[in-house]
């Protein structure tokens, strides 16, 4: 989305006067990113082959965004507030926590946001949530709420951190704590409530705590040395207390075992699964990438069992190229 897209109301840009740091100057440490993918990446039917986000400035010449946005790219630019453009290198992604890491090809001096501790952010807590672009691109939040998510992508976390109002462009962003320092990246955008209740966007955010103890391995060796999980290439959703396959990556490991799109899940390795979070725990505890998961599934009026060969999904992903 470009940054014309934007509309936040002038209401909920954060005040520099609210806060102990230098608001100003910490924002200028969040740059806008555009990611291009070819056409034949496995991600670019989902993700699309063209991506626009923003990414925080950690160390020198290293910028930390959330990693959908530069899986597969083949080029990265990075763009800062006065609008100096350079291109990146899609140094980094960990598929476990969602974060990604962009090395500048180019000299950008600008100021470096310290990594803070989210497990102090609080629920009520007064924090900024912001994209690339200043203050006019930013949201005076607060924490709503701290708790487990899990994605439908094989995907959970165990302490997510979920802010209000919502960012309307959350791909990327930062989320500075009330010291102006960095306590999560932004990733979805989710709404609750319906059905009579009154709906409320919040941002679902990556917390930072995750992103400590692994950023020297993912800057040293562009992935996080432990064994990569078993993945199968399916996507589950839950459905009035049912867990249900909602689509499957082509020619994956789940498509090629014979799952559909439809069928209800019961049980991974004879264990019984009741929600989403569980199914990916019990898939994640058959083993390491490569694993058989015995998968037990309701298909109509009758049951039926498949074995899914796992795999690395970095194995199916194009690696970067660097320019």
């Amino acid at each position: 989305m470009p940054k014309s897209d934007l509309s936040i109301p002038s209401s909920q840009h954060p005040k520099p006067a609210d806060y102990a740091f230098d608001l100003e100057a910490a924002l200028t440490s969040i740059v806008a990113l555009r990611a291009t993918v070819p056409d034949d990446a496995f991600t670019a039917a989902t993700l699309g082959t063209e991506r626009m986000g923003s990414a925080v400035h950690i160390r020198q010449g290293i910028f930390v965004t959330i990693g959908y946005l530069i899986t597969e790219a083949d080029q990265v630019w990075l763009t800062a507030a006065d609008g100096r453009a350079i291109p990146g290198h899609a140094l980094a992604y960990d598929q476990e926590t969602g974060f990604g890491l962009v090395q500048a090809l180019g000299k950008f001096d600008l100021p470096i946001m310290p990594i803070g501790d989210s497990t102090s952010a609080r629920l009520g807590e007064r924090v900024v949530f912001a994209a690339a672009g200043g203050r006019r691109h930013a949201v005076a939040a607060k924490v709503a709420a701290r708790q487990e998510f899990p994605g439908y992508w094989e995907y959970l976390l165990e302490d997510a951190i979920f802010t209000t109002p919502a960012h309307p462009f959350w791909g990327g962003a930062a989320l500075l704590g009330p010291e102006g320092s960095l306590l999560g990246i932004g990733s979805l955008v989710l709404q609750q409530g319906g059905e009579g209740s009154r709906r409320q966007d919040m941002n679902m955010v990556v917390p930072t705590e995750l992103l400590t103890p692994i950023l020297d391995e993912l800057l040293k060796f562009g992935r996080v040395t432990r064994p990569p999980r078993p993945w199968l290439g399916l996507y589950a959703m839950e459905d009035d207390g049912t867990l249900v396959v909602g689509g499957l990556a082509d020619n994956g490991p789940a498509d090629k075992a014979g799952v559909r799109a439809g069928d209800r899940i019961i049980a991974v390795n004879g264990t019984k699964v009741p929600d989403l979070a569980g199914l990916w725990r019990a898939v994640w505890a058959s083993g390491h990438a490569g694993a058989s998961v015995h998968v037990s599934l309701g298909r109509g009026n009758r049951a039926a069992s498949v074995t899914i060969a796992s795999t690395d999904r970095d194995s199916i992903l194009k690696a970067p190229r660097l320019h």
